[in-house]
This record gives C-alpha cells, sequence and structure tokens, in this order.
C-alpha cells in the first residue's frame, strides 16, 4: 500500500503541477486526467524496480516470515494492484505491452512480444525473435499449499508460446523451440532447441 501510495502521490503532484502550466480551456481537465493515469503507471513502474533493487527477489524454496517471502509477496500483490488489470483487459497494444514488461524487468530480446501475460517480469528471460500468443500465462512462482517458492523462466531466441499455452516456473526453452497452443508446461521442464511440445501436461512431440 505504501508504494502504490507512493505512486499515486507522484503522479497527482505532477499532475498538479501540470495543471498549474497549462492556459484556461475546454479540454485542460482531460488532458490533465489523462497525463495523470498516464504518470500512476510510470511511477508505479520507477518505484516498483527501486524497490526490487532494494529487496531483490531470491530464487528457491521462500522460508515463512523470511525477507525474501515479504519481497516476493510485495512483487505479486502489486503487480495485481496495478498492472493485472492493465494486462488481462488486452487495452495496450502488443507493442506498447513490451515496453511496460521491459518496464518491469522482464528481459526481452529483440523483436520479441508478448500477448499473453507475464505474471513475473523481474524473473522473465526471452532471446530475440519470440512470440507469446493470446491468453499465454508465464509464472515464475510456485504456491502449492504452504510452500513457495520461485524459479525464472529463460526462453532462447526464436521460441514460439502457443495462445492459452501455461509455462510454469523454472521451466528453460531452447532455441527455435515450440510450445503449442494449450500446452501446461510442467514446472523445471527443460525443453531442448528446436523441440515441439505439446499436451497437458506438455510432452515432447517432435
Amino acid at each position: 500500500m505504501l508504494l502504490f501510495g507512493a505512486s499515486i502521490a507522484l503522479a497527482a503532484g505532477t499532475g498538479f503541477a501540470l495543471a498549474r502550466t497549462l492556459g484556461p480551456g475546454d479540454f485542460r481537465g482531460v488532458v490533465v486526467a489523462a497525463v495523470t493515469i498516464m504518470l500512476i503507471y510510470a511511477y508505479a513502474m520507477l518505484v516498483y524496480r527501486l524497490f526490487l533493487a532494494f529487496v531483490p527477489l531470491e530464487e528457491g524454496d521462500i522460508a515463512e516470515g523470511s525477507r525474501a517471502e515479504f519481497a516476493a509477496q510485495v512483487n505479486i500483490l502489486f503487480y495485481l494492484m496495478l498492472f493485472n488489470t492493465l494486462i488481462r483487459t488486452h487495452f495496450l497494444p502488443v507493442p506498447l505491452m513490451r515496453l511496460v514488461y521491459l518496464g518491469l524487468g522482464a528481459k526481452l530480446g529483440p523483436n520479441t512480444y508478448s500477448a499473453g501475460t507475464l505474471l513475473d517480469p523481474a524473473l522473465t528471460e526471452m532471446g530475440a525473435n519470440c512470440i507469446v500468443g493470446h491468453d499465454a500465462v508465464l509464472f515464475c512462482h510456485a504456491i502449492e499449499g504452504r510452500h513457495f517458492a520461485l524459479a525464472r523462466i529463460r526462453a532462447g531466441d526464436n521460441v514460439t508460446i502457443g495462445a492459452t499455452a501455461v509455462v510454469m516456473a523454472g521451466v528453460s526453452i531452447g532455441n527455435g523451440a515450440i510450445v503449442s497452443a494449450g500446452a501446461v508446461v510442467p514446472k523445471d521442464t527443460q525443453i531442448g532447441p528446436g523441440e515441439v511440445w505439446g499436451g497437458i501436461p506438455a510432452r515432447r512431440l517432435k
């Protein structure tokens, strides 16, 4: 809530300063409101990245009550409060979504785009010329009862992840591999270069 409040306060302050510099006009209120909303997300990305710089996410099993659990919970909740709705409603065009994911810490190579959802951008790495299909989901956290763990997802170059596919924590995908539409790739799966995987749970097809 502190991070969320800081983002809103910074955006409101900047919006108020902008309103004072603009002359009177019919569209002054609309412009200030639109800019303030955009600034909320811009400042939220900045605040989020600063938080992760001071309290970085730790991969592996997360102990209850630990600093690592605190960082992981804040990471998930802050994402859900501010960015999940923006991403899941498909309001933004895919090229702009790339900028959002980069702003949230994802490592995306040139010409890599996602029409799906990267739930843990700070732990997601993809090479060049990759595509994540419509409504596919990649998540780097695993919650099983009281067990909580984080593991990075890594994909090489020229990787295709089909529409509505699910890629779980710790998955590694080699160059040129394909995850078929609707596949569910279990956590810690290693997909080799050029392989095609599909099914529930996913297995190597060829």
